[in-house]
Formats: structure tokens, sequence, C-alpha cells
């Protein structure tokens, strides 16, 4: 199973953990290589992991309906930002390490 970068490039609002563009997080086979990446929001967490699997396991971000391109797609945090809650969403590129 190839690798996963996971990139915030963008922050609406501001986010709880203090995720700001460039920060990135490093899914190597089935695990977060902790000393490559930025902590993990668990909040962020949630929006992610339904789409990761089948993503890292090789299915087209195309497909999954998350991007033009076949190895890279954008997901979000599912924080909806002011007016509704005191923070915001990040917006993730998630790119297969082919």
């Amino acid at each position: 199973m190839p690798d996963v970068v996971i990139e915030v490039v963008e922050v609406r609002g501001k986010c709880a953990l203090g995720y700001k563009p460039g920060d990135r997080i490093l899914v190597k086979g089935f695990y977060v290589d902790t000393a490559s990446s930025a902590n993990v929001c668990i909040h962020a967490l949630t929006g992610i992991m339904s789409l990761l699997s089948p993503f890292a396991h090789g299915v087209s971000a195309r497909s999954l309906g998350i991007g033009e391109k076949d190895d890279e797609g954008y997901l979000q945090c599912p924080d909806p930002g002011r007016p509704y809650t005191c923070g915001g969403t990040v917006v993730f590129r998630v790119k297969r390490l082919v």
C-alpha cells in the first residue's frame, strides 16, 4: 500500500489545533508516522478516515469524487466555523506517493 501525505492547504477561521498551510501528516501503510507529522486532530480525522482507506488502497481520487487527478484529492475538517462554532474548518490535500 503506498504512503499518503495529508497536507493543510487552507484554514478558514481559526483551527482549534492550530493547523496552518503546509502542515503535513504522513501515513505509512497502516500507521501515522508521528516523527514526520504534525499532531493529528481527531475532529479532522473523522472527515478524512472514510475516504483515506480506499484512496490508500488505490481507488482514484476522481472515482471517490474528491479531486480531478487520480493520485491527489481534497477533504476537509467537519467543523463549520463561524458563526456556528468558535473554530474553523481546514482543507487538506491527500496525495498518494507512488
